[in-house]
């Protein structure tokens, strides 16, 4: 009990940075800027572009840091997050869920204030879906967690478009379907890795529930199903040629490592194919933004 109290006496600004999972919302930032960039073919004003994401960063700290207060419990069995700071007890929970309600309210406060309702809204929806629906209830109810809990997760591009426009349009909600479509590879291929782990915890994750291989095949056919969906962007002409190119390319990329991982003779096939899975999202979104400045735009003008 008193190496416990000493661990929350000697919580830093580094503990509470730690509860938001600041990489986990970097990416998110990252799709959420492209997205609204892709929403217009002009500049998103300063204030829009600085404001919107920063309300949506706050948010998306919240959920992460009821997250760790929800899962402390199962994060300590886990050699992956067993040194969080709730899971430590270098924060105390009540001292965390004050966190998350203040970055919440801040985050709402902005987006209300500076952006427009509709954005404020459905960000709320995606905290309470991830902090709430996914970390609560689904992560320890089904298998198909990461498929449906997916939904809060895709998100931040659609969130984007919608503060730069004010309106939810298709190609908004196919960024969405795009990073839909991603999560349950990305998701599986480290729960395969970390099997052990989440048995220990007791996570019904897909590998313990219905094994490694039937996990494999499914990484395999989400996969051929993000490499369909990631060319409807140029089926639809939001995007163009460049775009086309560097979406097969990457997408044939994670086609390797999937079938890597269902051969099973590469041992760090699972940690490889996760790792490409965020290098994929990053350079996909990235690709698309090159393409709007290069051939959407000046075809768009015409």
């Amino acid at each position: 009990m008193s190496t416990q109290a000493v661990n929350v006496h000697s919580a830093g600004w580094r503990d509470y940075y730690e509860l938001t999972k600041p990489r986990v919302v970097m990416l998110m930032i990252l799709t959420s800027v492209i997205g609204m960039l892709l929403a217009t073919p002009g500049m998103v004003p300063l204030d829009v572009l600085i404001l919107g994401n920063l309300g949506i960063a706050l948010c998306a700290g919240a959920a992460a840091t009821v997250n760790h207060v929800v899962d402390r419990h199962i994060d300590v069995k886990m050699a992956r997050t067993n040194n969080r700071p709730v899971a430590r007890g270098r924060v105390e929970p009540q001292k965390a869920l004050g966190f998350a309600l203040f970055l919440g309210c801040i985050g709402m406060t902005i987006l209300l204030g500076f952006i427009n309702a509709l954005t404020a809204w459905l960000t709320l929806f995606s905290l309470l879906g991830y902090a709430v629906i996914y970390t609560m209830f689904l992560k320890r109810a089904t298998p198909q967690n990461i498929v449906i809990g997916g939904l809060a997760g895709a998100a931040p591009p659609l969130l984007g478009w919608v503060a730069v426009t004010g309106d939810i349009h298709g190609h908004g909600l196919l960024l969405a379907l795009i990073i839909f479509a991603w999560t349950p590879p990305h998701f599986w291929a480290l729960a395969v890795h970390r099997r052990d782990e989440y048995a220990k915890a007791e996570i019904p994750m897909l590998p313990i529930t219905h094994g490694e291989h039937y996990t494999k095949v499914h990484i395999l056919l989400y996969t051929f199903m993000l490499l369909a969906v990631s060319l409807l962007p140029f089926a639809t002409a939001m995007l163009g040629w460049i775009y086309l190119l560097g979406a097969v390319i990457l997408g044939l990329g994670f086609l390797y490592w999937a079938v890597e991982m269902l051969r099973g003779k590469n041992p760090k096939a699972g940690m490889e194919t996760f790792k490409y899975s965020i290098i994929y999202l990053m350079a996909l979104f990235c690709i698309m933004l090159l393409d709007h400045y290069l051939v959407a735009l000046p075809t768009s003008g015409v």
